[in-house]
C-alpha cells in the first residue's frame, strides 16, 4: 500500500492479510477450511470488482485527455495508464496460474467444480511447489518487483508515489516480528511450508487485491494529475466494490460504492439502508458491524442485501439511482479450549479459552452463564466459568462488542469422590497385615483426589477428613473410641495403652469437607469403615 495514511479500505486488506497469515500456523478444522474456501470465493470476487473498476479508469482518462484536445502534456498519461493496465494483468493472470497449478496438483477440485476438504488440508504440495520447486521465491520477486515498475511508470510522467513491498518476511510483519517462533522465518516458509492447500489459494487471492489495489492507486494518482476533468454524462451505472461479500458477524462491512463514471469533480450524495455515508473523492465510504443473522443455511452462510442510493447531478438534473449489492454474512465459529472442555466440575473453577478465529483482533468478548458464573481472566476469551449447580448444563452465551456470536454448552459433572488412605508416621499403612503391638503412635486419615481431578483442578481438590471416629475393637466389642475432627487423629495414644495383640483398630470417615479455589467449604457425608489388627 501506499505511504501516509491509511484509507479504511486499506486497513481491511491489511487486517485480512495478518488473520490469514497467522492462520496458516493452526491445525485447522474442515469448518475453518470451508471458511477458508468462502473467503477465497468473496476474495475473487472483490478482485472481480477491482478489474471492472480500474479497466473504466484507463477508459475514463484516455476519454478525459481526448475531451480535454489531447494536450500535449496529458498524453504520456494515456499510455502510462495502459502499461499500468497491461503491468496489473500480467502479474494477476501469473497468479492465477499458480493457483490453478496448485488445484491440479492437489486434485482439489470434485468433478462439479466444489473443493475435497481432504484435498485442501494437504500440507505437503504447498511446500514442494512453493519451497523445494522455488515457485514461492520466484512469486516473492514477481510481486516486490511489482511497485517498483509501477513507481517507475508514475515517475516517467511526473508523478511521484511510493508504495510498501508486498511479499514481507516475518520480521517485517508486526503480528509476527516480536514472535520467536515466528521472526524468522521468510516469505516462503512463512506462507506455505506447512500450510493447507485452502489457506494459500485464500493467500494467492490476497495478494491479487493488493496488486490490484495498488493499480488502482496509482490511476487515481494519474486521474488526478489531468487538468480539468470533464464529467462524460452518456453512461451511468450504480456500483458497490466491497472488500468481502463474506463478513463473519461482528467484524465490519467496508467497501465503495460509487457511479461508474464517478471523478473527483462530482460530490454525489450516498446513502445505505437509510444512512448517510460520507463521500471521499466521489467514493462513498461504507463502515458498518454486521450483526448476527436469524437463520443461517447449512454452509454457515445468511444472505443479506445492502440497498443504497446515489443522488448526483446528471445534464443539470439532480437523479437518483438505485443500487442493491448481496452479500453473505458468515457464521463465526467459536473454538474452546480446556483441559476439561467436555463437561464442567461443579463449584469448581473451570478456566476456559474462548476464541472465535473469524474475528481476529477485533474479538473483544464478553459472557454470559446460566446455571453457574462467569469471572473474566487476563487476556481476551480465558474465563472460568463456576457452575453453581451439581446437575444439568452450564450455557455460555459468546459475544463480541456487544454482538451476540452464539452459545455453548456444557454438562456438569459432579466432583469425583476421593479415595481414603490410613498412614502413619512412614507411609500408608497396609491393611492387609497386622500392625506391630501397640499400633501406631502417629495415625493420618487422608483423602487423596481422583488423579485426573487433582492434576486439572489443583485449587479445588483439598480434601480433608472432618469427621468420623476411631474404635478399639476387642472380642468384636468396643473398648475405647476417639473422635476424627482432621486429618490427624487426636487421643490414639489412649487407644494404644489399652491395645493387646488381636485387637483391631476401626476407623470409621463420616464426613469430607472439600475446599475449593474461593476458600469456601463443601461437606459430603460418607460412611465407608477401614480396620486393620494388632500382631
Amino acid at each position: 500500500m501506499a505511504g501516509g495514511k491509511e484509507t479504511p479500505r486499506q486497513k481491511m486488506i491489511g487486517m485480512m492479510y495478518l488473520v490469514l497469515t497467522a492462520l496458516l500456523a493452526l491445525q485447522v478444522s474442515n469448518q475453518i477450511l470451508q471458511k477458508f474456501v468462502l473467503l477465497n470465493d468473496g476474495l475473487e470476487r472483490t478482485s472481480k470488482n477491482y478489474i471492472e473498476k480500474n479497466a473504466f479508469m484507463v477508459n475514463s482518462i484516455r476519454s478525459t485527455v481526448e475531451q480535454q484536445g489531447n494536450n500535449e502534456r496529458d498524453l504520456p498519461k494515456v499510455e502510462a495508464a495502459r502499461e499500468i493496465r497491461e503491468a496489473t494483468s500480467d502479474i494477476f493472470a501469473y497468479l492465477e496460474g499458480l493457483k490453478q497449478e496448485l488445484i491440479d496438483q492437489t486434485n482439489a477440485k470434485n468433478e462439479d467444480g466444489t473443493y475435497k476438504t481432504s484435498s485442501l488440508k494437504n500440507q505437503d504440495i504447498t511446500g514442494n511447489i512453493f519451497n523445494n520447486n522455488r515457485k514461492g521465491y520466484e512469486m516473492e520477486e514477481r510481486l516486490n518487483e511489482f511497485p517498483v515498475q509501477i513507481e517507475n511508470v508514475l515517475a516517467s510522467i511526473g508523478i511521484e508515489q511510493n508504495f510498501d513491498r508486498i511479499a514481507k518476511d516475518a520480521r517485517e510483519i508486526d503480528l509476527f516480528k516480536n514472535d520467536p517462533n515466528a521472526n524468522y522465518k521468510d516469505f516462503v516458509n512463512l506462507n506455505f511450508v506447512k500450510s493447507p492447500v485452502g489457506a494459500v489459494l485464500a493467500l494467492i487471492s490476497q495478494y491479487q487485491n493488493e496488486v490490484l489495489n495498488i493499480e488502482s492507486e496509482a490511476l487515481s494518482s494519474i486521474t488526478n494529475s489531468i487538468g480539468t476533468f470533464y464529467f462524460k454524462s452518456d453512461v451511468f451505472e450504480a456500483r458497490v466494490a466491497a472488500s468481502s461479500n463474506v463478513v463473519a458477524a461482528g467484524t465490519k462491512f467496508e467497501g465503495d460504492m460509487f457511479i461508474a463514471s464517478a471523478s473527483s469533480s462530482a460530490m454525489p450524495k450516498m446513502t445505505v439502508d437509510g444512512r448517510e455515508v460520507p463521500v471521499e473523492d466521489g467514493f462513498g465510504k461504507i463502515s458498518f458491524t454486521v450483526p448476527p443473522a436469524s437463520n443461517y443455511d447449512d454452509r454457515g452462510l445468511a444472505k443479506k442485501t445492502l440497498q443504497g442510493e446515489i443522488t448526483v447531478n446528471i445534464a443539470g438534473k439532480d437523479s437518483t439511482l438505485a443500487v442493491n449489492y448481496e452479500y453473505f454474512v458468515a457464521k463465526p465459529v467459536i473454538r474452546v479450549e480446556s483441559e476439561t472442555v467436555n463437561q464442567l466440575y461443579a463449584n469448581s473453577a473451570n478456566v476456559l479459552m474462548i476464541d472465535v478465529p473469524a474475528l481476529g483482533t477485533s474479538y473483544a468478548p464478553s459472557f454470559t452463564v446460566s446455571n453457574g458464573r462467569a469471572i473474566s481472566g487476563s487476556r481476551p476469551g480465558q474465563v472460568t466459568i463456576i457452575p453453581t449447580s451439581d446437575s444439568g448444563k452450564v450455557t455460555i452465551g459468546v459475544s463480541s462488542g456487544g454482538n451476540k456470536i452464539g452459545d455453548v454448552e456444557y454438562d456438569i459433572k459432579p466432583v469425583p469422590a476421593p479415595t481414603i488412605r490410613l498412614h502413619d508416621n512412614r507411609g500408608p499403612i497396609d491393611l492387609t497385615s497386622p500392625y506391630a503391638s501397640p499400633g501406631p503412635g502417629t495415625l493420618l486419615v487422608k483423602a487423596i483426589p481422583e488423579a485426573n481431578f487433582g492434576r486439572t483442578m489443583a485449587n479445588d481438590a483439598n480434601f480433608e477428613v472432618t469427621a468420623g471416629e476411631v474404635r478399639l475393637i476387642r472380642n468384636e466389642v468396643p473398648r475405647e473410641t476417639v473422635q476424627i475432627s482432621g486429618e490427624t487423629v487426636g487421643g490414639i495414644n489412649s487407644l494404644r495403652q489399652r491395645a493387646q495383640p488381636g485387637d483391631r483398630f476401626v476407623v470409621v470417615v463420616r464426613e469430607v469437607t472439600r475446599t475449593n479455589f474461593q476458600g469456601n467449604k463443601i461437606k459430603t457425608s460418607l460412611n465407608e469403615v477401614y480396620s486393620f489388627s494388632i500382631r
